[in-house]
């Protein structure tokens, strides 16, 4: 007889991870079946994309879910999926829109640490503010190192070290539509982990 998803959440939270696959081979297809991809991006994301990197938040943030009913753990992973669809969709329409001397990649590991900071902060960073944001630099390199390994991958190999997405993709065994939202998930880490100096 199947276990039940209330037992299979509670041994997930405490950090079973097979009880956790367990979970996420129930709900995957229905929650792929919520997701909807306008016309526009489906031919660089996918269900399974956003899938992939759901699953990994998951297995990232199972220990943070407060309620253990199944309503609640599928409401949790449907919201985890939701935002990763709309952080890969905003990611490509700023590649789409970005100013084409930033397709250009900086030759330097300053330079690219620069625009990533830019990026995280969601600030335009002048040269004055370039040269006292040393500091930050620095924070944001410390930062990377923290992330989980995947993320951290894609931060460096796409945007400190230059690299396209398909690169970047074939590097790691993903798609394009992918890599675009491990970086979205990725950015969003580096937020949570530099806390208010992300802002400045």
């Amino acid at each position: 007889m199947a276990e039940s998803d209330s037992s299979l959440i509670a041994q997930a939270v405490e950090g079973d991870r097979d009880a956790l696959t367990t979970l996420l081979r129930r709900h995957g297809p229905p929650l792929r079946q919520h997701l909807r991809i306008s016309r526009t991006w489906q031919g660089c994301l996918d269900a399974d994309d956003v899938l992939q990197v759901t699953y990994l938040e998951a297995f990232l943030r199972i220990g943070q879910l407060i309620s253990r009913e199944p309503a609640a753990f599928a409401a949790w992973l449907r919201t985890i999926a939701e935002n990763n669809l709309r952080d890969a969709i905003r990611q490509l329409g700023r590649d789409k829109r970005a100013n084409p001397r930033r397709r250009i990649r900086p030759p330097t590991l300053d330079q690219s640490t620069v625009l990533l900071l830019e990026r995280v902060a969601r600030t335009s960073l002048t040269a004055s503010r370039v040269v006292a944001g040393k500091e930050a630099q620095q924070s944001l390199r410390q930062a990377v190192t923290q992330l989980p390994q995947t993320y951290r991958t894609v931060v460096e190999l796409y945007d400190l070290e230059g690299k396209s997405p398909a690169e970047v993709g074939r590097a790691l065994g993903r798609s394009t539509g992918a890599i675009h939202t491990l970086r979205a998930r990725a950015h969003d880490w580096l937020r949570e982990v530099l806390g208010p100096e992300s802002k400045f």
